[in-house]
């Protein structure tokens, strides 16, 4: 019993935990009155709090170009950890990406999907970037001839962060907490008890935010980091610089008994295909490094390898 215990304690996805949930205490240290740090990463997280202790690169990038400014340090962000750290920080920092996994553990089995549908789906995710940066900068662009008016009168609220206006992060970390504290401000300073005409009055652009999270939160509960695989555009960037990453993975063939198990692959939450991966050193687009597959492993055929 004692050695059972032992195993799930020190397995490298208790660490992992407890380094996702210091990260999320960490980006939230705003609200403990630490200052806000200039400091950009490639991770899902809200631009709705001006305490926030980190920024997501994403929406910097956004907004950068609707100011007309080359995006160098979001660009620079993305760059420098896809290298040395590969899609690490998507498993082991990113705020969404730890609330999926809180919510993965609502239930225990989850929806199977189909190889050729994965194979489909992955792509949505680049999908959903090319239209948000398509938008981004093609409106710089018409800004930058002095032609934006109409334009920006086209895309609304939309202008200036065509993805993180809808973003899900956006949503649970930054508009609903904003949208609590409005209310209980409110309600202070009028002593106001109608709550139900408060929420009437919300706009449409918060039920619309409100539906999507909503709905990634249950897909996430079927499958596990369901955003994170078929529509995060941040994935998608972190998935190209994947392939170039220093950091990556090993699979010792002598100790792998690939005809007779599949428990990696089974414990892979990206459904990464590990074992049609080259042994040598695989970095997978997909893969998050969360080391599940290590922890899985009964043979401890798989390690890391850097560079």
């Amino acid at each position: 019993m004692n050695s059972q215990i032992k195993q799930k304690i020190f397995k490298i996805n208790t660490l992992r935990r407890i380094v996702q949930f210091l990260s999320f205490i960490f980006f939230c240290a705003g609200i403990f009155n630490l200052s806000a740090l200039p400091f950009l990463l490639p991770v899902l997280w809200t631009w709705g709090s001006t305490e926030s202790t980190v920024g997501d690169a994403y929406t910097a990038l956004q907004f950068m170009f609707y100011n007309v400014v080359f995006p160098w340090l979001p660009l620079a962000s993305f760059l420098i950890v896809g290298v040395l750290l590969g899609k690490s920080l998507c498993g082991w920092v990113c705020p969404f990406g730890f609330i999926q996994d809180l919510i993965g553990f609502i239930r225990r089995k989850k929806m199977e999907i189909s190889p050729r549908t994965h194979k489909d789906m992955v792509y949505v995710k680049y999908i959903v970037l090319a239209i948000t940066l398509l938008i981004s900068i093609t409106f710089s662009a018409a800004k930058l001839h002095g032609i934006s008016a109409s334009y920006e009168n086209a895309l609304g609220v939309f202008a200036k962060a065509p993805f993180t206006t809808l973003s899900p992060a956006e949503a649970l970390f930054g508009t609903i907490p904003n949208k609590i504290l409005d209310f209980y401000n409110a309600t202070i300073q009028t002593s106001s008890t109608d709550v139900l005409s408060e929420i009437a009055a919300l706009p449409p652009l918060f039920w619309v935010q409100l539906f999507i999270l909503v709905g990634v939160l249950v897909f996430a509960a079927y499958v596990p980091r369901g955003w994170c695989r078929y529509f995060c555009p941040h994935g998608a960037i972190m998935a190209l610089m994947n392939r170039f990453s220093f950091l990556g993975l090993r699979r010792d063939l002598a100790k792998c008994a690939k005809g007779e198990c599949r428990i990696c692959v089974d414990a892979c939450p990206m459904n990464v295909r590990i074992l049609d991966l080259p042994w040598e050193k695989f970095s997978d687009p997909e893969c998050i490094y969360c080391l599940k597959c290590m922890d899985a492993c009964p043979n401890k055929a798989i390690k890391l390898k850097y560079p």
